[in-house]
This record gives structure tokens, C-alpha cells and sequence, in this order.
């Protein structure tokens, strides 16, 4: 979940740095003749914007987790599960050395957790409230011990470095294919038409989305690191069963009814997009893993 939201607000920044300063025609990526691209200059400019786009999106990621999901901090417990999840994300948090995280509740019946934050020690762990109904307190303790081993691994500041890279060579390129564009299709000699504009923004989205898979096989990498600290600050076999009963959950039927299977995806199409897309690995390789480290 981190990660899809980390995603659409970098790709959303991105585009909107990206089209104000198109509009305002404040790139300067031209060469003094005012027909070639002045390509030192463009790679300065992507980079600087693809790495602040990065930045800006880890700085708001509290906030739009919290936001996006409608999570409620924990500041005075209200009950003995909410002094509990405190106490034990305390405990766990002290034992991987970060400072102690927020603590928040999401309303959804799915089982699902997720942390954030720009700094380890000023960090966000949240918990559905599915979870929190349906998983024994050592299943609990574990996938919280996974989510504080996202933080303790500074996954969130790695992942914002990789996504600089990614969103400078997304603009670069996507400036390069629209300045070719323009020269080629459309015929213009000086300066930049509206087709150079249109093709790079085009471009920075299909791009931005392709680049996106090298972001999601980077998380899938994380995760089992993140299995490892949850079994490590807990117990293995606590991490074997939680991720046991995401599995058993994961396996209730999702089929489209007959009369709809014609407006779905091919399943073999849709497989081989989800390995590309998936943030996680399958809950069956994390866990021989895991069975494997034990």
C-alpha cells in the first residue's frame, strides 16, 4: 500500500512540475540556435525535478497515508487491543533501535499493514482493522515486526533514491521522444509547437508507468528483508503464520461470473502483467524463505 501511494503522488508531481514549467516555458533545454536540444542542460533539469518529485512524495507520505486510507492515530488508547498495539509497537521498536513510530488503525476488513514515513525515527505503522480482528497477537506482532523492519532497513529513503533516478531519465527521455516529435512530425524549425508538449506529457506517463515495474521489483526485493526483521524481532514461526493466514485469505474465490469473463483479461495476460506490477513476491515464496532461514 506504501508503495502505490508513494507511486501515484510521485507520478502526479512529476507531471504537474513537469507541464507548469512546459507551459511557462521555463526548461531552457535548447541550444543557443534554438532548433537542438542543449542536452547537459536537460539532464541538470530532469534531474533536479526527478529527485525533488522523489522527495516531495516521501515528505508528504504520513500525510497522505493517512489521508488516503483514513487512518486514526493512536494518541490515548481507547480500549485494551489499542493499549496493546501500542505497548507492542513500542517494545518492537525499541528492539530494531528506531524512535517510536505513530500508531494508526485504518478502517477496512481486509487484512493488510503498512509503514512510512521520511524518517526512521519519525515513522507511521498502521493496521487495518480486519486484521486486528481476525489474527491471533502473535500474528499481529509479527507483521508489525515486519513493518518496523521497513522502517529499521530505511526502505522508504532507498526506494525515494531509486525513484529520483528513474523520474530523471522518465523526463529526459520523454523530452528527447517530444523534441523529436515536433522536428520530425510536425514540422517545426525554432523553438517548441503544441505537439512537443502533448507527446511529452504522452511520454512521461507511459514511461513514468513502465519505469514503475523497476520500482515494484525493487519492493518485492525489500519484502523479504522486511520478513526477515518481523521473524528475527518476533519469532519465525509467529511470521510463518501470519503470512500463512494472508495466504488462506488470498485463496477465497475472486472469479468473474460466466457472463462477465468476456470483458476481463485473459488470466495468462493478466499473470504475466501482475509479476511485472506485483510490490510484494508470492505469499508461497516468502514463506519457503522464511522456512528456509528457520
Amino acid at each position: 500500500m506504501r508503495i502505490l501511494l508513494f507511486l501515484a503522488t510521485n507520478l502526479a508531481v512529476l507531471v504537474l512540475a513537469g507541464l507548469v514549467f512546459n507551459l511557462l516555458g521555463l526548461e531552457g533545454i535548447l541550444a543557443a540556435n534554438g532548433v537542438d536540444l542543449n542536452l547537459s542542460s536537460l539532464l541538470v533539469f530532469c534531474a533536479l525535478f526527478g529527485f525533488g518529485g522523489a522527495f516531495v512524495s516521501l515528505f508528504l507520505s504520513k500525510w497522505i497515508a493517512k489521508r488516503g486510507t483514513g487512518a486514526y492515530v493512536i494518541e490515548q488508547p481507547r480500549n485494551r487491543t489499542e493499549q496493546w498495539l501500542l505497548q507492542t509497537v513500542e517494545s518492537l521498536s525499541r528492539e530494531a533501535g528506531i524512535g517510536m513510530p505513530e500508531v494508526a488503525i485504518f478502517p477496512s476488513q481486509a487484512s493488510n499493514a503498512f509503514a512510512t514515513g521520511w524518517n526512521r525515527n519519525a515513522a507511521l505503522v498502521a493496521i487495518s482493522a480486519g486484521m486486528l480482528e481476525r489474527f491471533s497477537e502473535d500474528e499481529i506482532r509479527a507483521v508489525l515486526g515486519h513493518e518496523i523492519g521497513h522502517v529499521a532497513n530505511g526502505d522508504m529513503v532507498t526506494l525515494t533514491l531509486i525513484q529520483g533516478v528513474v523520474n530523471t531519465f522518465v523526463m529526459f527521455l520523454a523530452r528527447i521522444i517530444g523534441h523529436t516529435v515536433d522536428r520530425v512530425v510536425f514540422k517545426t524549425e525554432r523553438g517548441y509547437g503544441i505537439g512537443y508538449y502533448v507527446v511529452t506529457i504522452v511520454a512521461e506517463l507511459v514511461l513514468g508507468f513502465l519505469a514503475s515495474m523497476l520500482v515494484c521489483w525493487f519492493s518485492r526485493r525489500r519484502e523479504f528483508r522486511a520478513d526477515e526483521a518481523g521473524a528475527r524481532l518476533t519469532r519465525p514461526q509467529h511470521m510463518i503464520a501470519a503470512l500463512d493466514r494472508l495466504r488462506q485469505e488470498q485463496a477465497l474465490p475472486q472469479d468473474l461470473p460466466g457472463e462477465l469473463t468476456a470483458f476481463g483479461i485473459s488470466e495468462q495476460l493478466k499473470q504475466g502483467l501482475s509479476a511485472l506490477l506485483r510490490t510484494h513476491p508470492p505469499l508461497d515464496v516468502r514463506i519457503r524463505a522464511l522456512q528456509q532461514l528457520a
